[in-house]
């Protein structure tokens, strides 16, 4: 029972509010040290020095730096106001915008903070403007900014693809549809209350002040055909076989500046500071990865895997049991721990659980990457929150949020029980699914 305690223990600091990557790294010495000694730890160099030359892992720094370049040359604000001219005199246009915008800010950066505080700063101010319902208005926005999560380049994806021993490709190609399935429910949701609430979500009438109906529909298109054909080199070449992720990731890098180029943005100073943020993301990531590699090892070692294994292999229903406790926990954890601890501490525990029970991987690493997508919007530590509550006007509780999410998470939860039950639905074989 030693290593569910240790579990225990470092969900109650994390609570408590201790860094993530010394909560498991140190935990993981204590109760290493009193279970077996020090020789538990003589493999851990070498575990060590394996995660640091993965080169799947490459591909993180290279996308989170393709992703921080672009948001520095104000990619979102074009492509916000572009959207604006082409959907806002339609009802709930505005959100809509906000919506398609966030696929679109995934599929090119895939930052999650910086895509909702962008929105929030730039679609917030215009939809309360014209009187939009402050939940719909932050419910769109949170939702749209955690697209990143399950639409590739995804770093969950990336993540998973290492912790399931899978290639990144194909969860690249498994996620793209039900990413695509997503993003439509969302707009299907704001248009049904639009029309159903007409004060919800008012039409906005546009001014001539841009210049005529074409020449805004020109501009609009000129801010989001570059991002576009970005996209479709990074996501292309992986999807088609031409390059692996590591390699795509590094032409995303190369793309985003030549776009901040385009757009006029590009500096010597723009660079350096994107290049330091990219290293301080990089770092907080692989110390959580080398803390989470110390701790699934006294795990393991402890034997707390068999115990867990045991339990998930004795509920009724065998493979649905597994599913549907495996979901439910994944959700709860989200409430109150991050992504990345969830992927290299709790995933790597279950992934070999559900190859026993004869699971396809990658449909599996889906429905979890789906599922770690609601960590970012459920109350009360989803990070979207925070991060659209940073910048949101007084007006704008603390509650209006909350309760904005609650429908798009309904949606998320909606989205992944069809992914379960219907998996060709999205594109995916039906050998995916073990039903």
């Amino acid at each position: 029972m030693i290593g569910l305690v240790m579990f225990a223990v470092c969900l109650l600091l994390l609570l408590v509010g201790f860094p993530v990557a010394f909560t498991f790294g140190g935990a993981a010495v204590i109760f290493g040290l009193f279970a077996e000694g020090q020789s538990i730890f003589a493999m851990m160099p070498h575990r060590i020095w394996s995660v640091m030359n993965n080169t799947i892992l490459m591909a993180i720094p290279l996308f989170i730096f393709m992703g921080i370049v672009l948001q520095k040359s104000k990619l979102a604000e074009r492509l916000l106001e572009s959207m604006g001219f082409l959907f806002g005199e339609i009802r709930g246009g505005i959100a809509i915008s906000t919506v398609l915008v966030g696929a679109l800010l995934a599929a090119s950066t895939g930052v999650v903070g910086a895509s909702v505080v962008a929105m929030g700063v730039i679609s917030l101010p215009v939809m309360l403007k014209y009187n939009y319902d402050k939940q719909l208005a932050t419910g769109s926005i949170c939702a749209a900014g955690t697209l990143g999560q399950i639409i590739p380049p995804s770093i969950v994806l990336i993540i998973l693809g290492d912790v399931f021993q899978e290639p990144v490709g194909d969860l690249f190609k498994a996620a793209f549809w039900p990413g695509l399935s997503l993003v439509l429910f969302y707009v299907i949701y704001i248009l049904v209350v639009a029309y159903i609430k007409k004060d919800i979500a008012p039409p906005i009438r546009l001014d001539d002040s841009h210049g005529t109906k074409k020449q805004q529909i020109f501009t609009a298109l000129r801010a989001i055909v570059p991002p576009l054909v970005l996209i479709v080199l990074v996501l292309g070449s992986i999807l088609f076989g031409i390059a692996t992720p590591t390699e795509s990731s590094a032409i995303g890098g190369v793309g985003s500046i030549i776009l901040a180029a385009m757009y006029k943005q590009l500096s010597v100073r723009m660079v350096w500071d994107s290049a330091l943020e990219t290293t301080k993301i990089t770092a907080m990531v692989f110390a959580i990865l080398v803390g989470a590699t110390a701790f699934s090892m006294v795990f393991t070692y402890t034997g707390g895997d068999y115990i867990v294994e045991d339990f998930m292999m004795g509920l009724p229903g065998e493979k649905w049991g597994f599913l549907i406790l495996s979901m439910l926990l994944i959700m709860a954890l989200g409430f109150f721990i991050d992504f990345v601890e969830i992927s290299y501490i709790v995933v790597p525990i279950l992934a070999p659980i559900a190859a026993n029970l004869g699971i396809n991987p990658v449909w599996y690493a889906i429905l979890v990457a789906m599922n770690l997508q609601t960590s970012f919007l459920t109350p009360p530590f989803g990070f979207s929150l925070f991060y659209l509550k940073g910048v949101a006007p007084p007006e704008v509780r603390t509650m209006h949020i909350y309760r904005g999410v609650l429908p798009f998470i309904v949606i998320q939860v909606l989205v992944l029980g069809i992914l379960v039950v219907y998996p060709e639905i999205f594109g995916l074989s039906s050998t995916y699914s073990p039903f």
